[in-house]
């Protein structure tokens, strides 16, 4: 593909997300920042979801993997499923009932300043490894699909980059991102249709031939029942539960957006309205996959060594220049559409949490506010240039895993905080958070040995919770009245 199209293309992207921002940033204060004013559509919210929560990473690596693990992520979204559900009925309405910015605001009225300090702290921790990794996978496609046709070095691609987010994000914030996320979610779905349709011309397939190949190749397998494999139902469906619980219903980034919503109804709709557009987008993802191998093997393309590059591969060198546009834009929408309301999410976090902003009056808010969006903004590209100086994908792939093990106290923290009357000691709240995760770490890597062949999965997350919420039981006393 010509370089100075891809330029173009890029270009434009970021100039019409520019005159989102403009449009809905005019007279923002910091609460529109922060909340959109509690005024966002909820049908809006729901749709850009699906895009937030659809990252690059996602983007590029579903298809691929089918080949390796065929459709069973499926009984992961499935359990994602119930998680959004019970996100709606049991979190969605804590957050309404207490007027919550920080959702981390719900620990300090419930243990005390050090265990809400934990969670918050945890989070950024978790967010800014899981965001800058995410935005570094898709940045190093983007770096040798075109930056490198302009000798452009990685560490200005990445530096331009988060400078044009936070450019288009640092006024609105959550309130041009809830119209940004929508934009970027037409995009990525939009890619993923035309290659499909472009590779069932290509095969002479119609709609119901192309079901009917789809549905016949063994890669479009979904339920697993192996206790001992990594893809057994029973572990992939709870383990996707109780990930969507945390990482989407204790995470501040995909809660900020709910929260913009005008009440507790409306924001109720959205994520159940979400949660099916999402098991959509991604039987989506599954099924261009299976498309992907078939066109591949009927064409004689070598499969890539790294699955992740046979969807690249195929849409930017043996489909149509239309393909290759609509993937370039879907996959930069996919990156920037988790890495803006990322950026945003740290910076209300942090402002709330640590820099309590409320204390201030609105002049002084947005100063603090501007600050500390510049500060993750450089952090985002300090960490995604250390990923790149290391130079070992399995040294950052673990990282990103360790990053995703601060999750379980958040999960533990919660848990015990709704379902327990106690009082903690809540000095001891980091010490038994921080212990919780290396005990994790430990179980894990042993796991075969201690457990006669068990290898964790995604599962872990449970017991890091389970073990977090011991430590606080622990360290608990019968609450006085």
């Amino acid at each position: 593909m010509n370089p100075y199209l891809v330029l173009s293309l890029v270009l434009g992207y970021f100039l019409v997300l520019v005159g989102i921002s403009w449009l809905t940033s005019r007279n923002a204060d910091t609460q529109a920042f922060f909340t959109a004013n509690r005024k966002s559509p909820w049908f809006l919210v729901a749709f850009g979801m699906v895009g937030a929560t659809l990252s690059g990473v996602t983007f590029i690596s579903v298809p691929g993997e089918v080949g390796s693990s065929a459709f069973s992520y499926l009984q992961f979204v499935f359990g994602n499923i119930v998680g959004y559900w019970l996100v709606a009925g049991i979190l969605l309405p804590l957050y309404y009932r207490l007027n919550l910015v920080s959702i981390y605001s719900f620990l300090d009225q419930r243990f005390g300043n050090s265990s809400y300090k934990t969670g918050s702290f945890f989070f950024l921790i978790s967010k800014l490894i899981g965001a800058a990794f995410r935005l570094y996978l898709v940045a190093t496609v983007l770096q040798i699909a075109f930056f490198d046709a302009f000798d452009i070095p990685f560490s200005i691609t990445v530096v331009v980059t988060i400078a044009l987010i936070w450019v288009y994000t640092f006024k609105g914030g959550i309130k041009t991102i809830v119209w940004t996320d929508t934009l970027q979610t037409l995009f990525l779905v939009s890619a993923v249709i035309f290659t499909i349709i472009s590779i069932s011309r290509s095969l002479n397939l119609d709609f119901f031939t192309l079901a009917e190949r789809i549905s016949a190749e063994p890669s479009s397998k979904i339920f697993f029942w192996d206790w001992r494999s990594g893809n057994n139902f029973f572990k992939q469906f709870f383990a996707g539960m109780f990930i969507t619980i945390v990482m989407v219903g204790m995470d501040q980034d995909m809660m900020q957006k709910n929260l913009t919503c005008k009440n507790k109804k409306e924001a109720q709709k959205n994520m159940i309205v979400f949660s099916l557009s999402f098991l959509a987008a991604v039987f989506l993802f599954l099924c261009l996959g299976v498309l992907l191998y078939v066109f591949a093997s009927e064409t004689g393309i070598q499969i890539p060594e790294n699955t992740d590059d046979l969807y690249p591969l195929i849409a930017l060198n043996h489909l149509s220049l239309t393909v290759g546009i609509a993937f370039l834009l879907g996959i930069t929408a996919a990156a920037y559409s988790s890495a803006d309301s990322a950026l945003t999410a740290l910076t209300t976090a942090f402002s709330v949490d640590f820099l309590k902003i409320d204390q201030y009056e609105e002049t002084q808010r947005k100063r603090i506010k501007k600050r500390a969006h510049l500060l993750f903004s450089i952090l985002l590209a300090a960490v995604i240039l250390v990923f790149r100086a290391i130079s070992n994908e399995s040294v950052v792939v673990a990282v990103f895993t360790v990053a995703g093990y601060t999750y379980g106290p958040i999960l533990g923290l919660f848990v015990f905080g709704m379902y327990s009357k106690r009082s903690v000691k809540d000095k001891w709240v980091p010490v038994v958070a921080v212990i919780s995760p290396a005990l994790c770490y430990f179980i894990s890597a042993y796991s075969e040995i201690l457990f006669h062949g068990y290898k964790f999965g995604f599962e872990l997350l449970i017991l890091n919770g389970l073990i977090t919420w011991l430590g606080l039981l622990a360290i608990s006393k019968k609450k006085s009245f």
